[in-house]
């Protein structure tokens, strides 16, 4: 049997990144690992209630913010407070797509990575 574990995104401020991930999505460090020469440390993030994570790869000695290409992906999230999330997502100004026909839109992180919101059914 397969079963998924986690997804990752290499970011460039690590520190940015965890503090956006906290505030617009409740993710949290739940196990994190260093290389023993400093060239990386992995941060895996958890909501809490499932057993995936989100694995945040900082790279020490990157300077050039990742080509993400067409950013043709995204990393979907349920949620049970969807006008909650809304409002909070369009004051912090991290929409970047919305698609009210579907009921969902998408944030976009510091490094531009896509993260889809649909309301739980």
């Amino acid at each position: 049997m397969i079963t998924f574990n986690h997804f990752n995104f290499n970011v460039l401020d690590l520190e940015k990144s965890l503090k956006f991930y906290k505030e617009a999505l409740g993710l949290f460090p739940v196990r994190e690992k260093t290389a023993a020469d400093g060239s990386f440390r992995l941060v895996y993030l958890g909501d809490g209630k499932t057993d995936f994570t989100l694995e945040l790869t900082y790279l020490t000695d990157r300077t050039e913010p990742y080509n993400l290409g067409e950013c043709e992906f995204h990393l979907a999230f349920h949620t049970d407070e969807y006008e909650a999330c809304h409002k909070k997502h369009k004051e912090m100004g991290v929409i970047c797509f919305e698609n009210p026909g579907m009921g969902i839109y998408f944030i976009s992180d510091p490094d531009g990575y896509w993260l889809e919101i649909v309301p739980a059914k």
